[in-house]
């Protein structure tokens, strides 16, 4: 089959000094030249007031031709920030409204632009079919996905296409098997950015290698870049961006050129270090890529394998990109470490590709041991390296910039994690789960506030009141645990939680202090003071932030440390803190009643 000239059309539309006029005139030269495909979306705009404009200035484009279109829905422009939104019925509304904007009877290819994190993949994916099936279009796929991403769509439906960043300096597509995977399941594969954008194109014209190929086939640098990817998989259709007339000729003569195997050789040798193998017997010993989830754990069992004997190498302690630390695995094993044990997230397959690939060419065992650390465990180990490092919870603007990290970098990991298997080049996989960091010594009793103890979330003191029955119960389970410890001092041992967004440290203690009058007991008071919305911090439930904090500062076992509270927020909370849990929805126990407390471990 024909693989068509693709052409990006989105800076037509997203740069404020966008011509419209000049736009027309330059995508009808390009159809002109023997484009054949136009890439677009509905979010091609400078903000949300003119979605559609890039789907407009197509539409008078192809007036009268037969053109492929692609365009895209599952992102918002509000204020011109980009915001995924791949909701069942957003889907099925843009995908309408672009149809109509292109005057067309079917959208030739429809795609998901962006994974939405708050909607399933799969309510997406469902909703693109349905789109295939009631003809609104003729083609569905997907845009910016991993090859686990894919296999879970392909669960559902077949999938047409896809559409993923791919250029010389981001091979992450072929790394790690997507377009494999495309090649033998018939799935065009859409390369947008193939010059990587205005800085790479300008990278590609300084780089030697690509230079003499072009000046061996009187060719331009971006031509060859364009032919080089369309040779690496008669899968990929590159889509170069163009504003200009001559750059999307150069768009179709790349298309056309055809490369040599010198030339296919010297640019797969610069770009996907592709080497030749050790002799079989010329070497021996063991690469051991150990990979999971930030706060996993890997650090611990990597140490391990440092005490028997093996060279560790991790980007943590030598900083750099995953690329510069894989140079400095191939410069360890040449000078001649023979088992050598890597730590890093590497939650995809091309992250790990070039670490098997050296392990080929030295002639050693690549070996792959994933901690499969749930979630919840992870951001408990996150939150209590922090405060073995630092002492204190940090604020949200102080974690990057402290080596510490945000909430949403374990969540993100976990949506686009790509598990191993020894198709990649292991010669095993091994799937382990660390244990969870001991916590102190001492018994503890938390209680959420809000709600439960006192009525709402009151601001101040004069706003506070308890709720029946609570005061009762806080000094019945406060004088349990102290029998149980004598050792341990009431103030240690009981605290409350409490979400206060914009309270200040001074309103927080003064709620706490008017709470400690109120019910005769010295309790602590522990306060989350950040905003709703996606979480920013590790003190807002149900992150464990509040617990391990009291863990580390009152010396408490969290395993035998209670959490009393109500509703998923909580049992969370109790969950990643590992902590047991009572769940009081029914109300507090009654004078008469059995105080549950937790068993020793």
């Amino acid at each position: 089959m024909k693989r068509p000239v693709g052409l990006g059309c989105m800076r037509l539309s997203t740069v404020r000094e966008r011509d419209d006029e000049r736009a027309l005139a330059m995508l009808i030269g390009a159809l002109d030249a023997g484009v054949d495909l136009l890439d677009t979306a509905d979010a091609y705009a400078l903000d949300d007031t003119e979605l559609g404009h890039n789907e407009g200035l197509i539409a008078r484009a192809i007036a009268g031709r037969r053109v492929e279109v692609v365009t895209k829905g599952g992102l918002v422009r509000p204020d011109g920030a980009w915001v995924p939104n791949g909701r069942a019925k957003h889907l099925a509304t843009a995908a309408r409204a672009s149809r109509d904007r292109l005057g067309v009877d079917a959208i030739d290819l429809y795609l998901l632009h962006a994974i939405d994190p708050r909607t399933p993949l799969a309510t997406s994916v469902r909703a693109l079919a349905k789109l295939r099936d009631d003809g609104i279009a003729r083609a569905i796929g997907l845009s910016n996905i991993t090859p686990t991403q894919l296999e879970e769509a392909l669960a559902i439906t077949s999938i047409d296409a896809i559409e993923v960043e791919l250029h010389p300096w981001k091979l992450d597509a072929v790394r790690g098997g997507l377009v494999a995977r495309c090649e033998q399941r018939g799935i065009r594969l859409l390369a947008h950015r193939p010059l990587g954008g205005p800085p790479g194109a300008k990278r590609i014209l300084r780089d030697p290698v690509i230079g003499a190929i072009a000046t061996r086939l009187g060719a331009t640098p971006h031509e060859v870049v364009v032919a080089w990817l369309r040779s690496l998989s008669p899968a990929i259709i590159p889509i170069p961006g163009a504003t200009r007339i001559v750059t999307a000729l150069g768009a179709v003569r790349g298309a056309r050129l055809v490369l040599d195997e010198e030339a296919r050789t010297a640019l797969s040798a610069r770009f996907l270090d592709i080497g030749a193998p050790a002799a079989r017997g010329e070497r021996s010993g063991e690469l051991v890529v150990i990979l999971g989830m930030p706060g996993a754990g890997k650090s611990t069992l990597a140490e391990d394998y440092v005490a028997r004997g093996y060279t560790r190498l991790n980007r943590d302690e030598r900083g750099g990109t995953l690329a510069e630390l894989a140079r400095d695995v191939d410069r360890a094993i040449a000078d001649g470490a023979e088992r050598v044990v890597v730590d890093n997230t590497y939650g995809s397959r091309s992250s790990r590709a070039p670490l098997i690939s050296i392990a080929n060419r030295h002639g050693m065992t690549a070996r792959c041991i994933a901690i499969t650390t749930p979630l919840e465990q992870a951001q408990a180990n996150a939150v209590a390296r922090m405060l073995a490092r630092h002492g204190r919870l940090l604020e949200p603007s102080e974690l990057g910039a402290r080596g510490e990290l945000a909430p949403n970098v374990q969540f993100k990991y976990r949506r686009d994690y790509d598990p191993p298997r020894v198709d990649e080049g292991f010669a095993a996989v091994e799937e382990v789960r660390a244990p969870r960091r001991a916590t102190g010594a001492r018994r503890g009793f938390t209680v959420e506030l809000d709600g439960i103890v006192w009525k709402g979330r009151p601001r101040s003191p004069a706003d506070l009141e308890l709720l029946p029955g609570a005061a009762d119960a806080l000094r019945r389970w406060a004088a349990s645990i102290a029998r149980r410890e004598p050792a341990s001092a009431t103030s240690a041992a009981i605290a409350g939680t409490t979400w206060q967004p914009g309270a200040s440290a001074a309103a927080i203690h003064a709620l706490a202090e008017h709470l400690q009058r109120l019910l005769g007991l010295e309790l602590e008071v522990l306060a989350c003071t950040h905003p709703a919305g996606p979480p920013i911090c590790w003190c807002r439930k149900p992150l464990p932030g509040l617990a391990l904090q009291l863990a580390h500062a009152r010396d408490l076992d969290l395993s035998k440390t209670l959490h009393v509270g109500r509703g998923p927020a909580d049992r969370g909370f109790a969950l990643r803190a590992g902590m047991p849990y009572v769940e009081i929805s029914a109300g507090w126990p009654t004078p008469d009643d059995p105080l549950p407390l937790p068993a020793d471990p």
